[in-house]
């Protein structure tokens, strides 16, 4: 098989746990049944790693499907470009030098200020998978809006996370999760103060306000995953799905917005989960 012969040298895994081809043809499954990806649609990949998700989706789109992934480490970007597109050529990779403090510290541009390299309205289907566990929350801002931009209307968008409500906040405090968070700075949590990016969760009701502010329509029910050990759950990560069904005002940019908005504050102890999300006793 194609995909078999599609996978990477370990030393280029750097983004997600798990079997290479497992996981892809996992998220595979999601974006067919959770996401109505067809096999003719344009669909863009942010954070596409060392083509995880790209492989299965080889097998999947057709001629007149195409797909489009971004990421910031260039052997992955180099490894798919010359392993997949040579016989893909509807499959395209493009490098971004962007900032991470934990995947590129030396990168150059801001995420909070970056365009996605792509026209308005250019794809059906957007999904992100371990990007916004790695994102403080202004930079999520931006690329929200860059999502809602580049989406055509109608189009769907997937994105994982780490969502923290009631539940997630319960389990956090019993000490159940597999992720500790204990740092907060504004909506977003963090593991640690030292590389917060490393992992990184967000309040659910304020992405549930963000993307209606950006014309995204969440598709209910939200897919939570087993990260935090809940009993019922689809993966392990929290799983969004949102279709377009405005596009936002070009009279007010949330990137001008962003640009003037004061720096992040630091992250800081949570003191009480159980004030915070109002858990009962």
């Amino acid at each position: 098989m194609v995909q078999d012969e599609l996978v990477p040298p370990e030393e280029l895994y750097y983004k997600g746990d798990g079997d290479f081809a497992w996981v892809g043809n996992e998220f595979l499954g999601f974006f067919r049944e959770l996401g109505k990806l067809q096999p003719h649609e344009k669909v863009l990949d942010v954070g596409c790693g060392v083509g995880r998700m790209a492989v299965p989706l080889t097998g999947y789109l057709n001629a007149q499907g195409s797909y489009d992934g971004f990421d910031i480490a260039k052997p992955g970007i180099d490894w798919c470009r010359d392993k997949i597109t040579p016989r893909f050529p509807n499959f395209r990779f493009h490098l971004v030098d962007l900032y991470n403090k934990f995947y590129n510290p030396r990168g150059t541009m801001q995420p909070s200020r970056f365009k996605f390299p792509f026209p308005d309205q250019t794809f059906d289907f957007i999904f992100l998978t371990s990007v916004f566990t790695h994102m403080f929350t202004r930079d999520m801002e931006n690329y929200t809006q860059e999502i809602c931009r580049t989406l055509k209307m109608g189009g769907r968008c997937l994105i994982t996370f780490f969502l923290l409500n009631r539940e997630s906040a319960r389990l956090v405090q019993e000490a159940k999760t597999t992720i500790a968070f204990q740092f907060a700075m504004g909506s977003c949590y963090s593991n640690q103060t030292e590389i917060p990016e490393a992992v990184v969760g967000h309040d659910e009701s304020s992405v549930a306000k963000l993307f209606d502010k950006m014309g995204l329509e969440i598709q209910q029910p939200i897919h939570y995953g087993n990260w935090c050990a809940r009993p019922k759950f689809l993966s392990y990560q929290d799983i969004v799905v949102a279709r377009k069904t405005q596009t936002i005002p070009r009279t007010l940019p949330l990137l001008r917005l962003l640009q003037l908005a004061p720096p992040p504050r630091k992250f800081r102890p949570v003191r009480n989960w159980k004030k915070l999300y109002k858990i009962p006793a």
